[in-house]
C-alpha cells in the first residue's frame, strides 16, 4: 500500500473519480497490476491518504454510481478530520496507520 501511495504522489494514478477519490491498480503476486486489485483512496495529494475500499478485478470490474457517491461522502468526512481526530481514531483502532513516512 505504501508503494501505491508513493506512485500516486509521482502522478501514477489510474483514475481521479472526483471528490478527493482516486483509483489505483495494485499488483497481486503472479498476476501483476492489470489482473490484480483495485484500491479506492481518499486524499488531497499531500499528507493524508485513506484507503477506503479494495477489490480484485476478476471479482468486480468497477464501483457503481451509488458506491462512488457513498465513498465520496466518506472521503469528505475523513479529509476534514483534524490531526487530533485522526490520532484518536488510530488509538481507538478505527483507523490503522500503515505507512507513516515509509515508502515501501
Amino acid at each position: 500500500m505504501c508503494g501505491a501511495v508513493s506512485e500516486m504522489v509521482q502522478g501514477l494514478i489510474d483514475a481521479d473519480l472526483g471528490g478527493g477519490i482516486l483509483k489505483k491498480r495494485i499488483a497481486i503476486f503472479g498476476r501483476g497490476k492489470r489482473g490484480g486489485a483495485r484500491t479506492i483512496v481518499a486524499t488531497r495529494m499531500t499528507d493524508r491518504w485513506f484507503f477506503l475500499y479494495g477489490f480484485e478485478k476478476n471479482e468486480k470490474s468497477n464501483i457503481d454510481k451509488d458506491e462512488l457517491k457513498a465513498l465520496q461522502e466518506l472521503a469528505k468526512q475523513y479529509l476534514e478530520f483534524s490531526a487530533m481526530e485522526i490520532d484518536q481514531a488510530i488509538e481507538d483502532e478505527l483507523f490503522s496507520e500503515i505507512c507513516n513516512g515509509d515508502k515501501t
